[in-house]
Protein backbone atom coordinates (compact mmCIF):
# COMPACT_ATOMS: atom_id res chain seq x y z
CA UNK A 1 0.00 0.00 0.00
CA UNK A 2 1.39 3.36 -0.86
CA UNK A 3 0.27 7.02 0.42
CA UNK A 4 -1.92 9.53 -1.81
CA UNK A 5 -3.05 13.03 -1.08
CA UNK A 6 -6.33 14.36 -2.29
CA UNK A 7 -5.01 17.13 -4.09
CA UNK A 8 -7.75 20.12 -3.44
CA UNK A 9 -7.53 19.78 0.04
CA UNK A 10 -4.27 21.77 0.30
CA UNK A 11 -6.42 24.58 -0.95
CA UNK A 12 -3.63 26.15 -3.06
CA UNK A 13 -2.96 26.44 -6.86
CA UNK A 14 -2.08 23.35 -8.86
CA UNK A 15 1.94 24.05 -9.14
CA UNK A 16 1.83 25.15 -5.91
CA UNK A 17 -0.16 22.26 -4.52
CA UNK A 18 2.51 19.85 -6.37
CA UNK A 19 5.30 21.30 -5.12
CA UNK A 20 4.06 20.93 -1.42
CA UNK A 21 3.26 16.98 -2.31
CA UNK A 22 6.68 16.81 -3.37
CA UNK A 23 8.06 18.67 -0.53
CA UNK A 24 5.67 16.58 1.73
CA UNK A 25 7.54 12.92 -0.15
CA UNK A 26 3.80 12.11 -1.23
CA UNK A 27 4.07 9.74 -4.03
CA UNK A 28 0.68 10.31 -5.49
CA UNK A 29 -1.87 12.17 -5.42
CA UNK A 30 -5.92 12.46 -6.56
CA UNK A 31 -7.10 15.23 -8.87
CA UNK A 32 -10.55 16.82 -8.64
CA UNK A 33 -11.83 16.89 -11.96
CA UNK A 34 -13.84 20.05 -12.08
CA UNK A 35 -13.29 23.42 -11.96
CA UNK A 36 -9.88 24.16 -14.36
CA UNK A 37 -10.27 19.71 -14.93
CA UNK A 38 -13.88 19.37 -15.97
CA UNK A 39 -14.11 16.61 -18.34
CA UNK A 40 -16.63 18.79 -20.46
CA UNK A 41 -13.88 21.53 -20.87
CA UNK A 42 -10.43 19.96 -19.72
CA UNK A 43 -9.33 18.64 -23.60
CA UNK A 44 -5.81 17.58 -24.84
CA UNK A 45 -4.33 20.39 -23.82
CA UNK A 46 -5.09 20.55 -20.42
CA UNK A 47 -4.63 17.04 -19.95
CA UNK A 48 -1.26 17.34 -20.95
CA UNK A 49 -0.54 20.05 -18.88
CA UNK A 50 -1.33 17.96 -15.81
CA UNK A 51 0.36 14.47 -16.93
CA UNK A 52 3.56 17.00 -17.21
CA UNK A 53 3.37 18.73 -13.76
CA UNK A 54 2.55 15.71 -12.30
CA UNK A 55 5.81 14.28 -14.60
CA UNK A 56 8.48 16.95 -13.33
CA UNK A 57 7.70 16.16 -9.93
CA UNK A 58 8.04 12.24 -10.48
CA UNK A 59 4.21 11.81 -9.11
CA UNK A 60 1.60 9.53 -9.65
CA UNK A 61 -1.83 10.31 -10.35
CA UNK A 62 -4.32 7.60 -7.89
CA UNK A 63 -7.51 8.95 -9.35
CA UNK A 64 -9.41 11.56 -10.79
CA UNK A 65 -12.41 12.43 -8.68
CA UNK A 66 -15.73 14.77 -8.49
CA UNK A 67 -16.53 14.73 -11.74
CA UNK A 68 -20.11 13.41 -10.97
CA UNK A 69 -20.92 15.79 -8.77
CA UNK A 70 -24.89 16.44 -8.23
CA UNK A 71 -24.90 12.52 -9.36
CA UNK A 72 -27.78 10.86 -7.84
CA UNK A 73 -28.13 7.39 -10.16
CA UNK A 74 -31.44 6.35 -7.92
CA UNK A 75 -32.93 9.34 -10.12
CA UNK A 76 -34.37 7.83 -13.12
CA UNK A 77 -35.77 10.88 -14.63
CA UNK A 78 -32.06 12.55 -14.87
CA UNK A 79 -30.20 9.12 -15.97
CA UNK A 80 -29.32 10.47 -19.05
CA UNK A 81 -27.70 13.57 -18.42
CA UNK A 82 -25.93 11.82 -15.50
CA UNK A 83 -24.48 8.64 -18.14
CA UNK A 84 -23.73 11.51 -19.92
CA UNK A 85 -21.47 12.80 -17.33
CA UNK A 86 -20.25 9.35 -15.99
CA UNK A 87 -18.97 8.62 -19.59
CA UNK A 88 -16.85 11.55 -19.82
CA UNK A 89 -14.93 10.99 -16.49
CA UNK A 90 -14.62 7.32 -17.56
CA UNK A 91 -12.90 8.77 -20.56
CA UNK A 92 -10.84 11.02 -18.81
CA UNK A 93 -9.47 8.87 -16.10
CA UNK A 94 -8.57 6.34 -18.91
CA UNK A 95 -6.54 8.84 -20.55
CA UNK A 96 -4.80 10.45 -17.58
CA UNK A 97 -4.22 6.79 -16.58
CA UNK A 98 -2.88 5.24 -19.30
CA UNK A 99 0.25 4.00 -18.52
CA UNK A 100 -1.68 2.29 -14.86
CA UNK A 101 -2.70 -0.94 -14.70
CA UNK A 102 -5.90 0.75 -13.09
CA UNK A 103 -7.48 3.70 -13.80
CA UNK A 104 -10.07 5.34 -11.51
CA UNK A 105 -12.88 7.46 -11.56
CA UNK A 106 -13.57 7.76 -7.96
CA UNK A 107 -17.41 9.59 -6.64
CA UNK A 108 -20.70 9.68 -4.77
CA UNK A 109 -22.96 8.88 -6.51
CA UNK A 110 -26.39 9.39 -4.64
CA UNK A 111 -27.55 7.27 -1.60
CA UNK A 112 -28.53 3.63 -2.31
CA UNK A 113 -31.89 2.90 -0.72
CA UNK A 114 -31.67 0.44 2.31
CA UNK A 115 -33.42 -1.75 1.66
CA UNK A 116 -32.17 -2.22 -1.38
CA UNK A 117 -35.48 -2.36 -3.58
CA UNK A 118 -37.87 -0.61 -5.29
CA UNK A 119 -38.32 1.95 -8.29
CA UNK A 120 -34.99 4.17 -7.00
CA UNK A 121 -33.04 0.82 -6.37
CA UNK A 122 -33.88 -0.42 -10.01
CA UNK A 123 -32.49 2.90 -11.47
CA UNK A 124 -29.19 2.55 -9.86
CA UNK A 125 -28.62 -0.82 -11.27
CA UNK A 126 -29.32 0.24 -14.64
CA UNK A 127 -27.79 3.37 -14.46
CA UNK A 128 -24.41 1.01 -13.07
CA UNK A 129 -25.19 -1.16 -15.86
CA UNK A 130 -24.62 1.14 -18.69
CA UNK A 131 -21.53 2.91 -17.01
CA UNK A 132 -20.32 -0.13 -16.00
CA UNK A 133 -20.39 -1.48 -19.98
CA UNK A 134 -18.61 1.99 -20.89
CA UNK A 135 -15.85 1.62 -18.07
CA UNK A 136 -15.32 -2.10 -19.38
CA UNK A 137 -14.88 -0.18 -22.77
CA UNK A 138 -12.70 2.51 -22.47
CA UNK A 139 -10.47 0.97 -19.82
CA UNK A 140 -11.92 2.61 -16.56
CA UNK A 141 -13.76 1.84 -13.60
CA UNK A 142 -16.16 3.96 -11.11
CA UNK A 143 -14.73 3.78 -7.51
CA UNK A 144 -17.94 4.40 -5.47
CA UNK A 145 -17.24 5.56 -2.29
CA UNK A 146 -18.45 4.35 0.99
CA UNK A 147 -20.15 6.45 3.11
CA UNK A 148 -23.99 6.98 2.83
CA UNK A 149 -25.31 3.74 3.10
CA UNK A 150 -24.48 -0.26 4.83
CA UNK A 151 -21.73 -1.99 3.78
CA UNK A 152 -24.04 -4.48 2.85
CA UNK A 153 -26.14 -2.62 0.80
CA UNK A 154 -23.40 -1.71 -1.12
CA UNK A 155 -21.90 -5.39 -1.78
CA UNK A 156 -25.90 -6.16 -2.81
CA UNK A 157 -25.53 -3.59 -5.75
CA UNK A 158 -21.64 -4.93 -6.63
CA UNK A 159 -22.69 -8.18 -7.21
CA UNK A 160 -25.60 -7.58 -9.04
CA UNK A 161 -24.17 -5.51 -11.47
CA UNK A 162 -20.85 -7.74 -11.54
CA UNK A 163 -18.80 -5.17 -13.54
CA UNK A 164 -14.43 -5.01 -12.83
CA UNK A 165 -15.93 -1.47 -14.09
CA UNK A 166 -17.91 -0.64 -10.96
CA UNK A 167 -15.52 -0.64 -7.92
CA UNK A 168 -15.56 0.76 -4.53
CA UNK A 169 -13.53 3.19 -3.32
CA UNK A 170 -13.56 2.47 0.66
CA UNK A 171 -13.54 5.36 3.36
CA UNK A 172 -14.11 4.61 6.69
CA UNK A 173 -14.48 7.59 8.19
CA UNK A 174 -17.63 7.72 5.89
CA UNK A 175 -18.93 4.91 7.59
CA UNK A 176 -18.34 6.40 11.25
CA UNK A 177 -19.77 10.03 9.97
CA UNK A 178 -23.05 9.24 8.04
CA UNK A 179 -25.22 7.02 10.25
CA UNK A 180 -25.02 10.53 12.62
CA UNK A 181 -25.35 12.80 9.86
CA UNK A 182 -28.73 11.43 8.84
CA UNK A 183 -29.94 12.45 12.70
CA UNK A 184 -28.38 16.19 12.53
CA UNK A 185 -28.14 17.12 9.48
CA UNK A 186 -30.65 19.35 7.75
CA UNK A 187 -29.72 18.73 4.38
CA UNK A 188 -30.16 14.33 4.99
CA UNK A 189 -33.44 15.06 7.23
CA UNK A 190 -35.07 16.86 4.69
CA UNK A 191 -34.08 14.79 1.72
CA UNK A 192 -34.97 11.27 3.97
CA UNK A 193 -36.56 12.08 6.86
CA UNK A 194 -35.77 11.98 10.71
CA UNK A 195 -34.60 8.92 11.77
CA UNK A 196 -36.77 7.09 14.11
CA UNK A 197 -34.29 6.16 16.59
CA UNK A 198 -31.32 8.45 18.32
CA UNK A 199 -27.84 7.74 17.52
CA UNK A 200 -26.11 5.06 19.10
CA UNK A 201 -22.45 4.23 18.16
CA UNK A 202 -22.96 0.45 18.70
CA UNK A 203 -25.64 0.06 16.70
CA UNK A 204 -24.19 2.58 13.73
CA UNK A 205 -21.53 -0.15 14.10
CA UNK A 206 -23.02 -3.09 13.53
CA UNK A 207 -24.74 -1.94 10.78
CA UNK A 208 -22.26 0.44 8.56
CA UNK A 209 -19.81 -1.90 9.43
CA UNK A 210 -16.85 1.10 9.33
CA UNK A 211 -13.94 -1.38 9.51
CA UNK A 212 -15.39 -4.91 9.51
CA UNK A 213 -16.78 -3.82 6.55
CA UNK A 214 -13.65 -4.27 4.24
CA UNK A 215 -14.49 -8.07 4.85
CA UNK A 216 -17.56 -7.65 2.54
CA UNK A 217 -16.09 -5.65 0.18
CA UNK A 218 -12.21 -6.19 -0.36
CA UNK A 219 -12.78 -8.00 -3.60
CA UNK A 220 -14.00 -4.73 -5.13
CA UNK A 221 -11.74 -1.98 -3.42
CA UNK A 222 -9.36 -0.39 -5.63
CA UNK A 223 -8.63 2.76 -3.91
CA UNK A 224 -9.21 4.17 -0.32
CA UNK A 225 -9.56 7.34 1.13
CA UNK A 226 -7.52 8.15 5.01
CA UNK A 227 -9.57 9.68 6.61
CA UNK A 228 -10.62 9.93 10.63
CA UNK A 229 -13.72 10.54 12.79
CA UNK A 230 -16.09 10.58 15.70
CA UNK A 231 -19.41 11.21 16.94
CA UNK A 232 -19.64 13.81 19.66
CA UNK A 233 -22.97 13.79 21.23
CA UNK A 234 -24.75 12.68 18.10
CA UNK A 235 -22.69 15.63 16.11
CA UNK A 236 -20.77 14.10 13.42
CA UNK A 237 -16.70 15.27 13.14
CA UNK A 238 -13.91 14.71 11.00
CA UNK A 239 -10.30 14.57 13.01
CA UNK A 240 -6.67 13.98 12.05
CA UNK A 241 -6.12 10.96 11.81
CA UNK A 242 -5.58 8.57 14.80
CA UNK A 243 -7.34 10.60 17.11
CA UNK A 244 -11.26 8.94 15.37
CA UNK A 245 -12.60 6.04 16.05
CA UNK A 246 -11.14 4.13 13.03
CA UNK A 247 -9.15 1.17 14.11
CA UNK A 248 -5.89 1.34 12.16
CA UNK A 249 -3.98 -1.47 12.66
CA UNK A 250 -7.14 -3.62 11.97
CA UNK A 251 -7.97 -1.42 9.22
CA UNK A 252 -4.65 -1.63 7.32
CA UNK A 253 -4.76 -5.61 8.34
CA UNK A 254 -8.46 -6.38 6.98
CA UNK A 255 -7.19 -4.45 3.45
CA UNK A 256 -3.90 -6.44 3.87
CA UNK A 257 -5.79 -9.73 4.18
CA UNK A 258 -8.27 -8.90 1.07
CA UNK A 259 -5.17 -8.29 -0.81
CA UNK A 260 -5.58 -4.57 -1.31
CA UNK A 261 -2.24 -3.09 -2.14
CA UNK A 262 -3.33 0.02 -3.64
CA UNK A 263 -3.18 3.79 -2.60
CA UNK A 264 -4.25 5.51 0.48
CA UNK A 265 -5.49 8.76 -0.42
CA UNK A 266 -5.13 11.05 2.51
CA UNK A 267 -8.31 13.41 2.55
CA UNK A 268 -8.34 16.29 5.40
CA UNK A 269 -11.79 18.60 4.48
CA UNK A 270 -11.63 20.58 7.60
CA UNK A 271 -8.84 22.10 9.90
CA UNK A 272 -7.14 25.51 10.06
CA UNK A 273 -3.62 24.78 8.30
CA UNK A 274 -4.65 21.17 5.87
CA UNK A 275 -0.96 21.60 5.16
CA UNK A 276 0.36 20.72 8.63
CA UNK A 277 -2.58 18.41 9.48
CA UNK A 278 -1.76 16.22 5.85
CA UNK A 279 1.99 16.28 6.83
CA UNK A 280 1.22 14.89 9.85
CA UNK A 281 -1.33 12.41 8.55
CA UNK A 282 1.58 11.14 5.87
CA UNK A 283 3.52 10.32 9.07
CA UNK A 284 0.91 8.89 11.08
CA UNK A 285 0.60 6.50 7.85
CA UNK A 286 4.01 5.75 7.12
CA UNK A 287 4.19 4.68 10.83
CA UNK A 288 1.36 2.64 10.68
CA UNK A 289 2.04 0.83 7.54
CA UNK A 290 5.86 -0.24 8.62
CA UNK A 291 4.08 -1.82 11.46
CA UNK A 292 1.39 -3.52 9.49
CA UNK A 293 3.43 -6.23 8.47
CA UNK A 294 3.61 -7.62 12.23
CA UNK A 295 -0.27 -6.93 12.32
CA UNK A 296 -2.85 -10.43 12.88
CA UNK A 297 -6.41 -10.67 12.46
CA UNK A 298 -8.42 -12.14 15.26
Amino acid sequence: MQISLMLGNLRQPLEQALDTVQRLQIPAVQVSAHGPFAPATCGAPCRRQLREALRRRGLALSAISGCGRGLDLGNAERAQEQLDAAFRALEMAADLMADQAVRIWQDHVGVLPNPPEGPRWDSFVRCAEAIARQGEKVGACLAVETGPEPAAVVEKWMRTVDSPALRVNYDPANLILYPALFRSDPHWIEQFGQPAKPYEKQAAFEEFEPIEGVRRLGRYIVHTHAKDAWVDQGVAREVPLGEGWVDWPRYLALLEDVGFDGYLAIERETGENPAADIARAAEFLRRQLRRSGKSTLS
